[in-house]
């Protein structure tokens, strides 16, 4: 049953509700997509801040809620076409960035170039 605030995005509202789930999906997409990501480091900030113990639970479930409409198969624009693919995904990754701004921090940004200078080869990932 959809909530008030879901808007139709119940599939990523379940997903968000398994965060190891949303672990899993999210370094397997972003390893393979990272490069055609121009948001990417945007990205992981708000991935590290959402798995952050110190972020509060509010924080973290809007942040969820957008990484998990991110490794979706399916969404309002399929990811596959070119240029306009990613662009619901930044969207609503850009919405959420927005609402809890002040929670995402220095160390998420600099974990995130970090992981991104890597290659995202050695990051914490699961396999």
């Amino acid at each position: 049953m959809a909530s008030e605030h879901s808007v139709g995005f119940e599939p990523a509202d379940r997903l968000a509700e398994d965060p190891e789930g949303v672990r899993k999906q999210f370094w397997r997409k972003l390893k393979r997509l990272a490069v055609k990501l121009p948001f990417a480091e945007d990205l992981l900030a708000a991935y590290y801040c959402a798995f952050d113990r110190q972020t509060p639970r509010h924080v973290q479930a809007a942040l969820l809620g957008a990484i998990a409409y991110f490794v979706l198969p399916f969404d309002f624009v399929p990811d596959m076409l070119p240029i306009l693919g990613f662009s619901d995904d930044a969207a609503i990754l850009a919405t959420a960035l927005r609402m809890v701004a002040s929670h995402i921090t220095p160390e998420h940004h600099e974990a995130a170039r970090a992981a991104l200078a890597r290659g995202l080869d050695n990051t914490d990932a699961p396999a």
